[in-house]
């Protein structure tokens, strides 16, 4: 294949290249519907994965095809899109080149002409320097590592149901959630909602119901991007459930079969736990790093890239970077990073798409200003916190509102069907129908 066969022939409108399929790059390209540019959408993975509901893949409570959709299907329907399965390499800033790698045909070196370049690369869970912990204990940021956890927590109690050892059955029975963010308590409140009630009645020889739920968080409450009112209702709402919250402790070593907990006098603990889930901290993807190098310019701790008040590369005007990956110096002087969430990402790709349609109008646009909506995190069944523009609410309103927001942003019509007729079974038989060992472990 020749180099130049991705990117075609001279362009008649200017090409704009997204690289991401996430929440970011996916609101960039659908907002370029219509405008007169060509855009080339590239991502490893061939859907857009909506990260918010992955928790419950983990448990059993949604399918994985009920939490992604297809690229290809999201942009049937806009012309003026298309989209390359690859994996982004490097770039060439001075020839406005992305490298791509891993091409479904078997092509590698790969070259893709941009005129626009939109970076959306995301985050993924950040180990700490422990990266051999990766293995025993999986994180939640992919649709493989869930479809992972729910093998290991399916496998966990069937281990139990036939295991004479009494030690042994306990270890096996227990859960430990690293980090006290949304994905964490979720996360928490999902699996002691499985043994108390969705699998109590499964089993013959063990009762599910004895399993030990540990959420570890080294703040010094759970959900620390709430108001301390709303942490605190949440901690005592996962207390009802089953779940333990060890607030001020931090893990500093992952066995195959225990976990050593340090708490906040020093004490080291180690707990027998067979199944442990990684919710905590986060670092920026590896293309902000790549694409810092091809710009000569550095990232933080994090891994994140700085860019422009109008998130931009300070010396490539036509580089856009959005997401988890960048934080943002504003022109005070301040470098803001904001909360690696999904809305962040979503009204970064809204105002990407708008600064180039008012480029192509030569128009100028204002600095990005996200617009902080509110957080929510459900707890578990009718139980949720809710901050939304200073109005706290908790229980069962707090959870109606979570479920009407992530229906909504939930993406295609097909999958919101498909989610609310699933939970609406849950709800009311306090059953899950996704309870599948897809492999032996």
């Amino acid at each position: 294949m020749a180099r130049e066969s991705l990117s075609g022939s001279e362009p008649a409108r200017r090409r704009v290249v997204v690289v991401g399929g996430g929440f970011g790059g996916l609101q960039a390209a659908r907002k370029l519907g219509g405008a007169p540019v060509d855009v080339t959408l590239v991502d490893r993975q061939n859907f857009h994965l909506f990260q918010p509901l992955v928790y419950q893949v983990a448990t059993g409570a949604l399918s994985a095809a009920e939490v992604a959709a297809p690229l290809r299907g999201v942009f049937k329907r806009q012309a003026n899109v298309r989209v390359v399965l690859a994996e982004v390499s490097g770039f060439d800033l001075e020839r406005r080149q992305v490298l791509l790698d891993h091409l479904p045909n078997g092509a590698r070196g790969e070259r893709l002409d941009y005129d626009t370049l939109v970076v959306a690369g995301g985050s993924r869970y950040s180990y700490f320097g422990h990266d051999d912990w990766r293995e025993r204990a999986p994180e939640l940021k992919s649709l493989a590592g869930a479809l992972d956890i729910r093998n290991r927590i399916l496998t966990a109690f069937e281990a139990a149901e036939i295991e004479p050892d009494e030690e042994r059955r306990r270890s096996w029975l227990t859960f430990v959630v690293v980090g006290g963010g949304p994905t964490g308590v979720e996360m928490a409140g999902q699996i002691a909602e499985l043994a108390r009630e969705t699998l109590r009645r499964d089993f013959r020889h063990v009762d599910t119901r004895a399993a030990r739920v540990l959420l570890v968080e080294t703040a010094d409450r759970i959900l620390t991007g709430f108001p301390p009112s709303l942490s605190h209702k949440a901690e005592r709402s996962l207390e009802k459930l089953g779940v333990t919250p060890f607030v001020g402790h931090t893990v500093v070593d992952v066995g195959s079969a225990s976990v050593a907990i340090r708490s906040a006098n020093g004490e080291i603990e180690d707990v027998g736990a067979r199944t442990v889930i990684w919710a905590a901290g986060v670092a920026a993807s590896p293309l902000a790093t790549a694409l810092a190098s091809a710009e000569g310019s550095e990232v933080d701790r994090a891994g994140r890239l700085t860019v422009t008040a109008g998130l931009t590369l300070p010396d490539h005007p036509e580089v856009f970077a959005i997401g988890d990956m960048v934080r943002i110096a504003q022109r005070n002087g301040e470098i803001v990073a904001l909360p690696g969430l999904a809305p962040v990402a979503m009204q970064e790709g809204r105002y990407v798409a708008r600064a180039i349609r008012n480029r192509l109008g030569g128009r100028a646009t204002e600095d990005f200003k996200y617009v902080d909506k509110g957080n929510l995190a459900t707890i578990g069944r009718s139980k949720a916190v809710a901050d939304v523009k200073g109005i706290r609410i908790s229980g069962f309103p707090a959870w109606v509102t979570w479920l009407v927001v992530h229906l909504f942003y939930l993406i295609g019509f097909q999958n919101r069907l498909l989610v609310v007729t699933r939970w609406t079974f849950s709800f009311i038989t306090r059953g899950r129908g996704a309870r599948l060992i897809s492999e032996s472990r």
